[in-house]
């Protein structure tokens, strides 16, 4: 297959670079290379999370380029998986930070191997992808499925602490996406395990590696023993670094626009005047707690695309309290059910809401909304 130059993934925090990097998606190359480490990816999973796009607006503005949905069905495809984990959040709630469907087993711990934070697991490809990733906020999808596996079918992990750690340090951060995820891996929201051996990273990562604990043939994963490597586990101690709290002028007379971690939108109601607040709670960042790198990354992009936007940390109910607020609106999300005021619905793909307990059945309605 055409391999492609890996880009680096730097992530612009201006409106105008993201909108930029939307309009060079190549949704074709995409589908055909996006397993391979330097395959033809977006690098717009932050901007999604963050609610600064939407899966919408992509799909949309790729389709106006006139690619024609059987070709670039799996782009669509893995947009809709984000869409989905959203649903399954929305309709499961907290249920989503256990064992969805099945007790993950066997189980040897609740923490994480420390060999897979200090980047010191001796798989190449690994080790190099953790380091970079505590560099640069990203990992690729396959890598993200890799360490899943070692922490969890491989090192016994349960897989709560691992996807916590993951969640931390990545700057597209999604509670429903990272935790669903490392739940289908584990096979705790699947019917079986996913994993992978050593010759299947070689393949994707272009390493050449032998006689690691993964160099070994599929059916040989069903025993395997947890390699000494992977035995010393570590606690595991993340806290968020929030600004410290201070006060705020709001302009009385006009209505209050509510942002936070999960929307950042720079267009939401930018047609009218009103206070804008990215709302930082810390019992939120207490519950799903993040980096430095991710704060600073949020801050910096909502500073620089949502005009007069005043940075409030501290709870919701605190903020109304010491406020004399008329009109607040917000969106919605699963982690804003306490918020006061008019919700406003987040945009989806398609017209496909509820719980499906596989993403085939979800997209199987999916399509049916696609003009092939």
């Amino acid at each position: 297959m055409e391999l492609f130059e890996q880009q680096d993934p730097i992530f612009p925090t201006s409106y105008s670079e993201i909108l930029q990097r939307v309009r060079t998606i190549d949704p074709v190359k995409y589908g055909s290379s996006r397993n391979y480490i330097n395959g033809s990816v977006t690098y717009l999973s932050p901007y999604i999370s963050r609610g600064i796009i939407s899966t919408k607006f992509i799909l949309s503005e790729v389709l106006n380029r006139g690619y024609k949905p059987a070709r670039i069905e799996k782009f669509i495809q893995e947009l809709a998986w984000r869409d989905y984990w959203q649903q399954v959040w929305i309709a499961k709630g907290e249920a989503i930070n256990r064992d969805l469907k099945h007790p993950q087993s066997p189980v040897s711990n609740s923490s994480i191997s420390k060999a897979i934070i200090e980047a010191n697991t001796g798989i190449e490809a690994i080790d190099n992808a953790i380091q970079e990733f505590y560099k640069t906020g990203y990992l690729h999808n396959h890598l993200r499925m890799y360490i899943a596996c070692i922490a969890c079918n491989v090192g016994q992990s349960h897989w709560k602490v691992p996807a916590q750690w993951m969640y931390y340090h990545l700057l597209d951060a999604d509670w429903a996406s990272n935790a669903l995820s490392w739940q289908w891996v584990a096979g705790a929201n699947a019917n079986k395990k996913y994993v992978a051996n050593q010759e299947n990273i070689n393949n994707y990562c272009f390493t050449q590696q032998k006689d690691t604990f993964l160099d070994v043939p599929y059916e040989a994963f069903s025993s395997l023993e947890i390699p000494e490597i992977l035995k010393d586990t570590s606690p595991l101690v993340l806290k968020t670094p929030l600004p410290k709290h201070s006060t705020i002028v709001i302009d009385e007379r006009l209505p209050t626009c509510i942002y936070n971690f999960y929307n950042l939108d720079p267009l939401w109601k930018k047609e009218i005047s009103a206070n804008r607040i990215l709302l930082l709670e810390p019992s939120h960042f207490q519950q799903y707690p993040v980096s430095q790198k991710t704060i600073d990354f949020i801050i910096k992009t909502s500073e620089e695309n949502i005009a007069n936007i005043k940075i409030y940390v501290g709870e919701f109910n605190e903020l109304i309290k010491a406020y004399n607020f008329g009109t607040i609106y917000h969106k919605e999300h699963p982690l804003n059910n306490h918020y006061k005021g008019i919700e406003e619905p987040r945009e989806w793909m398609f017209d496909v809401q509820g719980y499906y307990p596989s993403f085939f059945a979800f997209w199987k309605k999916c399509k049916k909304q696609l003009v092939y």
